[in-house]
């Protein structure tokens, strides 16, 4: 199956054929906003399957407390010098650049993929703190593969949270100080669901 990167260059705001995409942006407390971009990438489909099935996938465990857990949902990690696992996700790159690289200052470096197998898997409340995003308005750019999924944010002082389904090919930017004064989760559930893939965009020094 060939490729749809024709349909990036075919200009910033057009992506799947759905004409101007340009997103309304959803101011937050504390200086954060954020902006959901519902069939942003292109096929989509196609390349959930092909990182689903090619991608090195590892499982990692992690202390807590006086034992070690396994970690629940499968990740890879691609940095600003690695050969990434399908071109695909270099046009999305450049797209995202494209779009916010003159607001953001620098451009996204770093491909983080998540793999949740099926309800089960989930990530915990957190912001992307490592490094620069403790200190600095940044920007998370997460593209969403597969099944559906709910990501949810909330305010760290505390108040409602939101929640968003993301589906195949849904992009969901976070920006301004979100990473420092929110948190977000992609909670367990106990539907049946089927595998899904987040890919995760960040500057460099951001984690």
């Amino acid at each position: 199956m060939a490729l749809q990167g024709s349909l990036f260059a075919a200009g910033p705001h057009v992506v799947s054929g759905t004409g101007s995409i340009r997103p309304e942006r959803t101011p937050l407390s504390g200086g954060a906003w954020l902006e959901v971009r519902r069939s942003w990438l292109p096929d989509a489909d196609g390349l959930f399957e092909r990182l689903y099935l090619s991608v090195p996938w590892r499982a990692e465990r992690r202390a807590m407390y006086d034992r070690f857990v396994d970690v629940p949902r499968l990740q890879s990690f691609y940095d600003e010098d690695d050969t990434l696992p399908d071109p695909a996700l270099g046009e999305a790159m450049a797209a995202l650049d494209h779009d916010y690289r003159e607001e953001l200052g620098e451009p996204f470096a770093t491909v983080g993929l998540c793999c949740y197998r099926d309800g089960r898997d989930s990530v915990a409340w957190h912001g992307d703190t490592i490094g620069r995003g403790a200190i600095c308005d940044t920007m998370v750019a997460i593209c969403s593969l597969g099944h559906p999924r709910a990501l949810h944010l909330r305010p760290r002082q505390g108040g409602p949270a939101l929640r968003f389904v993301l589906h195949s090919g849904d992009l969901l930017v976070m920006g301004g100080s979100c990473q420092r004064t929110w948190e977000h989760a992609v909670p367990k559930t106990r539907r049946p669901v089927g595998p899904r893939v987040s890919v995760q965009f960040r500057p460099r020094g951001v984690r």
